[in-house]
């Protein structure tokens, strides 16, 4: 059975619902799937002015266990078209993993979400890689068999690099019935190729 690691940062908690569904569907596809967040790096008093949900139940990861996995699910909220600075952080402690190849071959896979639909989903995803092609990570997206990202009868995100989820600029919509299962689906599929990668 596959040890997947969903390993996710959330400011208002819509990656935290998603990284939840990611975690149901890796364990449908017959994985463990254990969830954990990065650290906070936002002063206290500065996340509680801005409503940051302080609350969230998963427990706080340290770089050195990301080895324990067989594949890591990245949740990565978009920040200006990019990375957000928690996760940044975290990832730019992993050097030691790096240099000890700790990683090499591990499936990875990243889901995001933004405040507006052109939002810098994509771009989020796709420089989010390199850093995972670094580690000799085999990246892992969100296969079109999934026909939820051809739908265009509601708003919604999904792409085929990894599930999205859009916020609102006043953070207030939640992900959808659609993007909780396109992030189900995802979960459930690096569930399964990570347990053909450890077959191999």
């Amino acid at each position: 059975m596959p040890k997947i690691l969903v390993l996710y940062y959330s400011s208002y908690g819509h990656i935290e619902q998603m990284a939840e569904s990611v975690a149901e569907g890796a364990r449908e596809g017959g994985a463990e799937a254990i969830v954990k967040r990065v650290p906070e790096i936002v002063p206290i008093d500065v996340a509680t002015a801005h409503g940051f949900k302080l609350d969230q139940a998963a427990p706080v990861a340290v770089p050195d266990e990301l080895a324990d996995y067989d594949g890591i699910v990245f949740g990565i909220p978009t920040r200006f078209g990019g990375m957000a600075a928690q996760m940044r952080n975290f990832l730019d402690q992993t050097g030691g993993l790096w240099h000890t190849g700790k990683l090499i071959g591990k499936v990875a896979s990243i889901f995001t979400s933004s405040a507006t639909l052109h939002g810098g989903q994509e771009a989020t995803i796709l420089t989010s890689i390199p850093t995972l092609l670094h580690h000799g990570m085999i990246f892992v997206g969100l296969p079109y068999s999934n026909t939820d990202l051809m739908q265009l009868d509601e708003v919604s995100g999904g792409t085929p690099y990894g599930a999205s989820t859009l916020s609102g600029t006043d953070n207030k919509r939640q992900p959808s019935a659609r993007e909780l299962g396109l992030a189900r689906a995802q979960g459930k599929f690096v569930a399964d190729v990570a347990r053909r990668q450890s077959a191999a």
